[in-house]
């Protein structure tokens, strides 16, 4: 058994694997000030409400945190609540993926498990859409390598900055208007941050295939990406648990070195 943990900077995604199959997974708020007791706390309770036995004693922990300070947290919890120290994807750690970055240390730990687990799907140039507080856009070549990508404010804190700047506008439901001139303010807002969103994903997806001269398999993950992948014409296909997937397949990689 092998416990997954995605720590991002809004939500933390912790899956349970059984080789390769996901027995169960949940969602929780990520909170920098939480302590490793109080994430052990949730956890027990989680497993609990899943009818996982206690103590689970998984073979391994495999984490991607983009929160420098739960680093360490994590690892507490891991050693104590788990019983096994975590395997935290970063520097030093096999991902059988080349990275083209200029300096990799700066790129983040989950848009390396996004890339590993797209890669391993597709086996050919892609683009891997994620959808989280920022939207992130990592290009694997054809031949695996990670090559880099660009990073959009997240559709959340569009909304949010648009909100707070603009002393008459208002938070609205982040759902598909019936058309794309609104006739009031909140199918107006839906527009410009639906479609608007949505041209920005397929226009930068199609500046990068026109750049690397090839059309790459697309795929998106994240919080909204259902949502913007329905209106999307670049998006081929969304796979909700592509971080896990990737953070176990890097498991594997390190458990045969």
């Amino acid at each position: 058994m092998l416990v997954t943990i995605d720590v991002g900077n809004s939500h933390t995604v912790i899956g349970i694997y059984e080789g390769e199959r996901l027995l169960h997974h949940w969602r929780i708020s990520t909170m920098a000030e939480r302590t490793a007791d109080e994430h052990g706390a949730l956890l027990k309770t989680l497993l609990n409400g899943a009818g996982f036995g206690e103590p689970l004693r998984p073979e391994g922990v495999a984490v991607a945190c983009v929160v420098p300070s739960l680093n360490q947290v994590i690892e507490q919890l891991a050693e104590t609540y788990l019983g096994c120290p975590p395997l935290m994807v970063g520097p030093g750690v096999k991902t059988g993926m080349p990275i083209l970055y200029e300096n990799p240390k700066e790129v983040g730990a989950d848009r390396i498990v996004n890339a590993v687990a797209a890669y391993e799907d597709c086996k050919s140039a892609c683009i891997v859409v994620d959808f989280g507080t920022a939207t992130t856009f990592d290009y694997v070549t054809a031949r695996g390598e990670y090559a880099g990508g660009a990073i959009a404010p997240g559709l959340g804190i569009s909304m949010d900055a648009l909100v707070e700047h603009a002393a008459k506008l208002y938070r609205v439901e982040l759902v598909r208007p019936r058309e794309t001139v609104g006739r009031t303010t909140i199918a107006a807002i839906q527009s410009g941050l639906i479609f608007g969103y949505t041209a920005l994903v397929d226009g930068l997806v199609r500046r990068i295939d026109s750049e690397r001269n090839e059309t790459a398999e697309v795929i998106a993950t994240g919080g909204f990406a259902e949502l913007i992948a329905c209106e999307s014409e670049t998006i081929r296909r969304v796979d909700e648990f592509l971080t896990l997937k990737g953070l176990r397949l890097i498991f594997e990689r390190n458990r045969r070195v």
